[in-house]
């Protein structure tokens, strides 16, 4: 009987399947990923400055997967950030915690990282096969790989499939895993972007004078039922020539996305000034200007110049501009329309994938006893800050384990 256990993706969930695995002592296992390397967009993710995962408690940690927090729960609970940041000591790389909370390797990369962790995996036994794309089964069950040397059947005992999601697909994540599986009757919620920037028409003046300007120092929240009674969130974000992007939006982006698709109009609510209160603007700018122009009794009265000057002249109609009221009531809460999504290739992660009522605890898909599924595949999302790849981590190790009891 065939022993070898298969891992198709050779990201954060496929390595740490491997990693599982060959804890518990098996010798044959294999990762196949179709890139030259494995780990591309993990070594992308760190070139800004790898966040690993959060310092912040677990059950508030937990609460940022949002609906799927209960199926992620006992997997997180299992391997959360406690856990992961002894994992990376582990690998010899040393952690800090960031003002923010965030946890970041001491060099502030990627790259250290996966190399001490390939060649530990490497020194456990398992075999790494690039340039393999994978292409589904065939008539008799085996994995079906295209090779630079042509197609090639490959059988295993356990298959466990970590693919990642429809995001960047230059790097391995091009969501060509959905077609094959929904081949198969396997539930796959459609891919959606996640963490991911938004399309505004803005005016060519606009587009053109502040693309690239950043807004700092605001809080925003998505309009709509059921997002008034939430409070807002502080952050910054970047003007771009098609719209918005940056942490702040994709900080709302799954709320953002969900009201275009329900109500096909969505908006951001900005507080130009969240350190001024609506009373004291008012007053503010109702002091006589004399002689000053609009833009520096904004900027003298209340701090408001450049970009976000530049948005209020944007949405706003001539005559609010030049009331005291209706201009301190916009600073306040101005809405930032939004029109679409940005493609799906270009969001950071992505929502949708195979949905959790078709597996197990073991994360083994019921109808198809022998497949496991990790990462970014399964039907879950997250914000930035660590908890996308803590769940990745957290998925890879369950579903490892989980093929070592099913094997046993």
């Amino acid at each position: 009987m065939n022993r070898s256990v298969v891992i198709v993706g050779g990201g954060p969930a496929g390595l740490m399947a491997a990693e599982a695995l060959a804890a518990t002592g098996r010798t044959e296992i294999e990762v196949f990923d179709g890139m030259p390397s494995v780990g591309r967009k993990f070594l992308m993710a760190g070139k800004g400055g790898m966040n690993i995962t959060h310092a912040e408690p677990l059950v508030d940690f937990i609460g940022r997967y949002g609906e799927r927090a209960g199926q992620l729960a006992p997997l997180i609970a299992a391997f959360g950030p406690a856990e992961v940041r002894e994992w990376i000591h582990g690998l010899g790389i040393e952690t800090f915690v960031g003002t923010s909370g965030r946890i970041f390797p001491r060099e502030m990369k990627a790259a250290p990282l996966l190399r001490a962790w390939l060649h530990r995996l490497r020194g456990q036994g398992v075999k790494f096969h690039v340039r393999h794309r994978w292409l589904g089964w065939s008539t008799d069950g085996c994995l079906r790989f295209a090779t630079p040397a042509g197609e090639i059947e490959v059988a295993a005992a356990a298959t466990i499939l970590a693919l990642g999601g429809g995001s960047w697909a230059k790097l391995g994540s091009d969501g060509a895993w959905v077609p094959l599986l929904a081949a198969r009757d396997i539930c796959v919620a459609p891919l959606k972007p996640a963490n991911c920037g938004f399309d505004v028409a803005w005016s060519p003046y606009f587009s053109e004078r502040f693309a690239g300007a950043a807004v700092k120092a605001v809080s925003a929240k998505c309009d709509g039922r059921g997002n008034s009674d939430r409070p807002a969130k502080k952050g910054e974000f970047n003007i771009t020539a098609t719209g918005i992007e940056g942490g702040l939006v994709y900080a709302l982006a799954a709320s953002l996305r969900d009201r275009l698709a329900g109500d096909g109009r969505a908006a951001l609510i900005l507080d130009l000034a969240p350190g001024r209160s609506l009373e004291r603007l008012t007053a503010d700018l109702a002091r006589p200007r004399g002689r000053d122009s609009l833009a520096n009794h904004l900027r003298r009265h209340a701090g408001i110049e450049g970009v976000k000057a530049g948005l209020l002249r944007e949405f706003l109609r001539p005559e609010a501009l030049n009331n005291a009221a209706g201009l301190a009531a916009a600073i306040k809460a101005l809405p930032l329309p939004v029109t679409a999504t940005r493609p799906l290739d270009e969001a950071i992660s992505t929502a949708g994938g195979v949905v959790f009522a078709g597996l197990d605890e073991n994360l083994m898909l019921k109808q198809q006893p022998g497949l496991f599924l990790a990462g970014e595949m399964l039907d879950w999302e997250a914000p930035t800050g660590g908890y996308l790849l803590t769940a990745c981590l957290a998925s890879g190790r369950a579903a490892g384990l989980g093929v070592g009891r099913w094997l046993d």
